[in-house]
């Protein structure tokens, strides 16, 4: 009796314990936020008289390498990229140098954020192992930092170089050779420092490396730079001004799109650009326009199949011809549309797009009336360019209009006639919108450009001063607004970005350091202080 109420006892014991470790759960500790560590190295960090081609570098625990080939920055840089192992995850790290060394040169390699352990993927911050081929190990710094010359934001893994600028030195280097020393802001550094960095005088640039082979490529790439020398040892903090270079003129390509007109794809500016159409010594009647968001033009001509013909393609000291046999191909049809029917802002003129160039408007054959069948005046505005003809006229709030053109109210450049043509629109009220007053203070110069832009940086509306400093932004949209200054030192009412080979700068821009938040119905002055510190 009393083995039985043992057993039983003992039993009752096992389920009391099953229940319980079924009630429970595994936590299996805190969660590992320390980040993996150097333990040691063959050669040892910040070796002197380095010969060999391979380093191990051990660490604490199992660790991995995450966008090596972005996060890495050699210096100076390798033409031959070395071997970077792990490919999977493990103690060490090994580099297989297949490039020759120069001598008695400070080498760093810098792993950014590379270095992870495998388990959590905590980041070893800004690994550097470092070593010599000469005796010493080189140790002065320099600070710089960058910022975009036009938008609000910076890029991120931009470059910064400096070339030696000795007796061999010439601007064309940066383009065909590799530089003395590179960091890189990464992804997320504001200040970026060289070190390691030897003694004299150099050329700072920073360029967005978009091929990553520490040269510059013009077509894709952004640059900043310092105009003059620079001296090491230097405790200034450099800020560089990155910008897109605005190619020389080029036609691209050339080819004909329809019976009537040619497509011109270029780099560059197409201001002042001459074009000629001959067929043997005889002119050949064109007219140039732009194909929208597009970097090509397209030409209208009069000529016919089978014509033989050339096109000169010129501008300043560029030529390009061509000698062209004008294929049987269907001509463009005459078309009209507008962007803004439905509902059109008060800052804009309605306007109507053709899909060929106009010659003649006729305004006896266009009526523009308002909701109570009255009459509204307009005048008519042309921008051959865009094949775009405006109405302008004063627009009433809470309004509604009715364009019409009768037949022939409009001739495009082949003669052609439009049929009968209805658009619709409205405006809204006036408290629908708001209104902005931007007071500048401390202008150093006019003319200047005054824009106002979205987070994205879209130019949203834009006013030209030569001499105001009171400026009226009246009726626009509700919304968040960046105010942006610049000075239009060339005054062709843009802004115009640098040069490198010129050693020009961009045209200065200062940005309003705060958003300005316009409400509907409100009227808002701003002051703008122009002082740089």
């Amino acid at each position: 009796m009393q083995k039985s109420f043992i057993k039983y006892g003992l039993l009752l014991l096992v389920f009391i314990a099953i229940g319980c470790a079924k009630r429970g759960t595994i936590t299996g500790g805190l969660k590992d936020t320390i980040a993996p560590k150097m333990v040691g190295s063959f050669p040892k960090n910040f070796s002197t008289n380095f010969t060999g081609k391979e380093i191990k570098i051990n660490f604490d625990e199992y660790i991995k390498l995450k966008n090596i080939n972005k996060q890495l920055i050699i210096s100076p840089p390798l033409k031959r990229q070395p071997e970077i192992l792990p490919y999977n995850a493990s103690k060490f790290i090994t580099i297989r140098i297949k490039d020759t060394l120069l001598p008695n040169t400070t080498y760093s390699f810098n792993f950014g954020k590379s270095i992870e352990d495998n388990n959590e993927g905590n980041p070893y911050q800004q690994f550097k192992y470092v070593f010599s081929t000469g005796s010493y190990i080189d140790s002065l710094n320099l600070s710089t930092k960058v910022k975009d010359a036009i938008e609000n934001k910076v890029d991120n893994y931009v470059s910064l170089m400096l070339y030696d600028a000795n007796d061999k030195y010439n601007d064309s280097v940066i383009y065909k050779q590799l530089p003395r020393y590179v960091t890189n802001t990464l992804d997320s550094l504001q200040i970026v420092k060289f070190e390691n960095l030897k003694e004299g005088k150099y050329r700072l640039i920073a360029i967005k490396d978009a091929n990553g082979n520490n040269k510059f490529d013009p077509k894709t790439e952004k640059i900043g730079f310092k105009k003059e020398f620079i001296t090491i040892p230097n405790d200034t903090v450099y800020q560089l001004e990155l910008f897109k270079e605005e190619l020389p003129f080029k036609v691209v390509n050339l080819s004909q799109a329809s019976g009537s007109k040619f497509t011109i794809g270029y780099e560059g500016n197409p201001k002042d650009v001459k074009i000629e159409i001959k067929k043997n010594s005889e002119n050949i009647p064109f007219v140039v326009t732009q194909l929208p968001e597009k970097d090509s033009l397209q030409i209208w001509h009069k000529a016919v199949k089978e014509d033989s013909i050339r096109i000169d393609i010129r501008k300043n000291n560029y030529l390009k011809t061509y000698s062209i046999k004008v294929k049987d191909q269907k001509k463009d049809t005459l078309g009209f549309s507008s962007e803004q029917v439905g509902s059109t802002n008060f800052r804009d003129a309605f306007a109507i797009k053709s899909t060929v160039p106009l010659t003649k408007w006729d305004a006896s054959k266009m009526k523009l009336i308002n909701k109570d069948s009255a009459e509204v005046k307009f005048t008519n505005e042309y921008d051959e360019f865009k094949q775009e003809l405006k109405f302008v006229f004063n627009k009433e709030p809470l309004e509604k209009y009715s364009l019409k053109v009768l037949p022939g109210g409009l001739t495009d450049y082949f003669d052609r006639k439009n049929d009968s043509l209805s658009f619709d629109f409205s405006t809204s009220d006036i408290s629908d919108y708001g209104n902005l007053r931007i007071n500048l203070e401390n202008v150093k110069r006019f003319p200047i450009i005054v824009e106002l832009t979205n987070k994205d940086g879209k130019v949203l509306a834009s006013l030209y001063s030569e001499k105001e400093t009171l400026l009226n932004f009246d009726l626009i949209d509700p919304a968040k607004y960046t105010v942006r200054i610049i000075y239009d030192d060339n005054k062709d009412k843009r802004w115009t970005p640098g040069n490198f080979l010129e050693q020009r700068q961009s045209e200065e821009v200062i940005y309003l350091p705060k958003e300005i938040d316009i409400r509907a119905n409100w009227d808002w002055e701003e002051k703008f202080d122009l002082k740089t510190k």
